[in-house]
């Protein structure tokens, strides 16, 4: 970890965050605006310092995060998680989130396209018969 005085561009430690796979992944991440820094739509050479609030959408999902500590090396997970502190609401409406998305009954997805015979017994479920 670096320096706490120390400023670093805000993709350069997402990706050291393991939060993108690829500093280009942060990158677009950042102009897309699915990152927010202070409530505020940042660009990808923002500086960050310690203490910075960021809010990051994934899809459904958001985290919010504070800054902790400053790497621009991608280390192991552990090491990374050490850099960001989640609010406790973020990690319970993702946590909710999860078991909404576990409980949501699995759709039938055919692994080969229906036989003449296939489509006959689909049409018959379809129909009420």
């Amino acid at each position: 970890m670096s320096d706490t005085t120390k400023k670093l561009r805000i993709d350069k430690w997402l990706w050291a965050a393991r939060f993108y796979k690829t500093r280009s992944l942060a990158l677009h991440a950042i102009e897309n605006g699915r990152v927010l820094m202070d409530g505020v739509r940042v660009k990808p050479a923002k500086t960050i310092a310690t203490g910075d609030h960021i809010v990051l959408h994934f899809g459904q999902a958001k985290f919010d995060i504070e800054v902790l500590a400053l790497s621009d090396k991608r280390g192991p997970a552990p090491v990374a998680h050490q850099l960001y502190r989640e609010s406790d609401e973020s990690a319970a409406r993702r946590a909710l989130m999860a078991e909404q998305h576990r409980m949501q009954p699995e759709i039938a997805v055919f692994k080969y396209r229906p036989t003449k015979k296939d489509r006959r017994e689909i049409e018959k479920f379809r129909n009420g018969e």
